[in-house]
């Protein structure tokens, strides 16, 4: 059963594959069809990665066989749901049709077989989300208060939640996935298997060979740009962190230390253009911006961002003392390397200048494999063994096909909060809790971010929060583009927070550290992941494409990178020597009042944290500070 299983996901990844390439750059497929074939061909592959997960020798021969019967079950009966969805949404082509109380239990079977398969593939998290979706509209009418609704039968459900091609299982989202987000993720895999991965690790340490925390920094560099590839912080940390993180303990730097600057920065490789994974794909359909406009957009916040996971790292380094090393004679650039470096620039070039010209995004994902497949046989390795084209081109569409899975959870979800106005009332509530200040109605929307998306990885993460939290943040005044952008940092930075950070999770045991000390140690680092949100909703010209004025942009760049040192060295209690508490806490104070809007505050804050900065480097330069650091 597992070798037909594994055979059929192999055919199924590949047709899944081809489709993304067909459907992006040479003609397009009836909506309906490629809807039903793309979760059909995924629901073969989610069942067949959910088999590989569990592990045959740990189970008897009775397990084993009910495990067999059910995966039979799933796969029967999600294929006869997505039958009568593609029958149904034929009936309604050709004539009118109104979906039947008989129509309702495919439907039913459809939602709790994709249910399941959200719960093997991607946790327990999701799979609530999705279930309280569909029992909320079952018997929500007997909720009190305001989760009370008017009450749904069956058929309603079944009509709300599976046969509508725009909220639902095969709504507008699931339609984005596969027209747009599904080609950058194979782009992904095949950027890392011709080779680009290993060129870009070789790239980052040539360029932090000088710094103290030479591994440190080179994994924040690499972590960057590996994870526009990957678009997954898992994916990154277990394509970077197997070589980084032991490079980074052996400069000196403790396991917890080593696995929390890797978790991230890794985590940071989806706010950082030009790809910069699929919910930012997502977020450009969903707001009508334009890709490029996101690509630009992201672009200051997320360099903040890495600033101060590099200003951490340098302040790490001094407190412990380490400093500058000469490279390895391994990690220096090859004349292969720098021939294999056009691997990288080659596709990302044909991204921009297909966005410039005009040509709408998925467009851009096709040219992109185009000319990386062209580019690819420059490789030595790859002319060796072709065959790690194939592979990596089966591995990004296995990664696209169980995002799939995850992208049904959250289109119940969708369908649920459309058709009870859920959202809304929600969104009068945080109203009702903010009164009249900006600010605390932001904090608000920030924990209730953090709160939906612990656990998730990015794309549900970012969707839940903004299908919930969204309508209530934009009523705030501001605009679309920044309620986004807020919510996709939040959903970003919940696989940093404690206690279900996945990030850190994912590379505590590579750094052989306490996964928990870890969490708390990349929340520490990743705490400018958390602030800078805030910075671009009070200041929007720092997306650049809303609102810009060129001096005020510079002046708040300027403070912003000032308070991200004081609040880096205040958060290590160290500087160019150690702080003592009373200059911790001035630190802290001149940081966060450094960003307010009148000059009247934020002027005296200046002043304070240089004079803070002046007494740190005079008590520095003594011989006796000198000795004694």
């Amino acid at each position: 059963m597992s070798r037909v299983l594994s055979w059929a996901s192999v055919i199924a990844c590949a047709i899944l594959g081809a489709m993304a390439i067909y459907t992006s750059g040479i003609g397009l497929l009836d909506a309906s069809t490629q809807r039903a074939g793309g979760f059909a061909l995924a629901l073969i592959v989610g069942v067949a990665a959910s088999r590989s997960i569990r592990n045959p020798k740990q189970m008897s021969s009775a397990t084993s066989r009910f495990h067999i019967i059910m995966d039979v079950i799933l796969i029967v009966a999600g294929l006869w749901s997505i039958w009568s969805f593609y029958f149904v949404q034929g009936q309604m082509q050709t004539a009118l049709y109104d979906v039947t109380n008989a129509d309702a239990w495919p439907a039913l079977a459809g939602l709790c077989v994709f249910l399941e398969l959200s719960r093997r593939l991607w946790g327990w998290g999701l799979f609530c989300v999705g279930a309280f979706a569909v029992l909320y509209l079952l018997f929500g009418q007997n909720l009190p208060g305001m989760l009370e609704h008017s009450g749904f039968s069956l058929k309603e459900v079944a009509e709300g939640l599976w046969y509508n091609t725009n909220k639902g299982v095969f709504g507008s989202i699931t339609n984005i996935v596969l027209a747009t987000v599904f080609i950058f993720i194979v782009f992904g895999a095949l950027l890392e298997g011709t080779g680009a991965g290993d060129t870009l690790l070789k790239f980052a340490f040539l360029a932090t060979r000088r710094t103290r925390g030479g591994p440190a920094h080179a994994a924040i560099l690499a972590s960057s740009l590996f994870g526009t590839m990957s678009g997954s912080t898992v994916a990154n940390i277990v394509g970077t962190g197997t070589f980084t993180i032991p490079m980074i303990k052996k400069r000196g730097f403790s396991p917890t230390f080593a696995a929390g600057i890797e978790a991230t920065a890794s985590s940071g490789g989806q706010i950082m253009p030009p790809i910069m994974g699929a919910a930012a794909l997502v977020m450009a359909d969903l707001t009508g911006v334009g890709y490029l406009n996101i690509i630009i957009a992201a672009l200051v916040p997320a360099l903040f961002y890495y600033f101060s996971l590099f200003t951490a790292v340098t302040v790490e380094a001094r407190r412990q003392g380490i400093e500058v090393q000469p490279l390895s004679v391994d990690d220096k650039i090859t004349k292969v390397d720098l021939i294999n470096s056009i691997l990288f620039a080659g596709p990302i070039a044909a991204v921009v200048i297909s966005l410039l010209i005009g040509l709408s995004t998925s467009s851009a994902g096709f040219y992109a494999v185009v000319v990386l497949l062209l580019l690819s046989v420059i490789n030595p390795d790859v002319r060796a063994n072709p065959s790690r084209v194939w592979r990596s081109f089966i591995s990004g569409s296995k990664s696209g096909a169980t995002l799939l899975i995850a992208i049904a959870a959250i289109g119940i979800l969708v369908g649920a909060l459309d058709t009870t106005g859920l959202g809304l009332k929600l969104a009068n509530v945080i109203a009702s809790v903010r009164g009249d200040s900006l600010f605390s109605a932001l904090l608000v929307a920030m924990i209730g971010a953090l709160i939906l998306g612990m656990g998730m990885p990015t794309l549900p993460a970012y969707l839940i929060i903004i299908l919930v939290m969204g309508p209530a943040i934009q009523a705030l005044g501001i605009s679309i583009l920044t309620a986004h952008m807020f919510v996709f940092y939040y959903g970003v930075a919940s696989s940093l927070t404690p206690p279900v950070a996945i990030a850190a999770y994912a590379a505590a045991p590579i750094a052989g550290a306490n996964p928990l000390m870890t969490s708390f140690m990349s929340f520490r680092l990743g705490m400018a992941k958390f602030i800078i949100p805030f910075i671009f909703a009070f200041y929007p010209t720092l997306l650049i494409v809303e609102e810009f004025q060129l001096w005020t942009f510079i002046w708040i760049v300027a403070r912003t990178m000032f308070c991200i040192w004081l609040f880096s060295s205040a958060l290590s209690a160290y500087d160019r020597g150690k702080l003592t508490w009373l200059e911790v806490g001035l630190r802290f104070v001149a940081a966060f009042v450094l960003l307010a809007i009148s000059p009247m505050f934020y002027l005296p804050a200046l002043a304070l944290g240089i004079a803070l900065i002046a007494w740190d480097q005079k008590r520095g330069s003594t011989p006796l500070s000198r000795a004694t650091s």
